[in-house]
């Protein structure tokens, strides 16, 4: 099977604050197929995507959302919102590692 890109399988790929402390990575994919997919590819593993992120695996939740087709992904800032250093005060602007993922 051929890799295909993450962004057309999904519709939406989002990330925002979940408090001032946390960030979340939202994907919602357009069909079951797509998700499915999804869920299985070791380039969204929690370690995958940690990695993306410069995190530690372990600091990195995902949840799966089957009834929505979603994944989430949820993962401390790097600084807390709004403190000196913050570039993206509502974390709007850091799903960009995503949009290079090919499964």
């Amino acid at each position: 099977m051929p890799a295909v890109a993450l962004t057309d399988l999904v519709h939406v790929i989002r990330s925002k604050n979940a408090g001032p402390t946390l960030l979340t990575l939202d994907l919602f994919f357009r069909d079951r197929h797509g998700y499915d997919c999804a869920i299985q590819s070791p380039q969204l593993s929690t370690a995958s995507v940690a990695h993306l992120y410069g995190c530690a695996p372990a600091r990195m939740s995902r949840y799966d959302m089957a009834d929505l087709c979603a994944i989430k992904f949820t993962l401390p800032r790097k600084v807390c919102a709004g403190s000196p250093g913050d570039g993206d005060v509502y974390g709007a602007q850091q799903h960009g590692p995503l949009l290079g993922v090919m499964l």
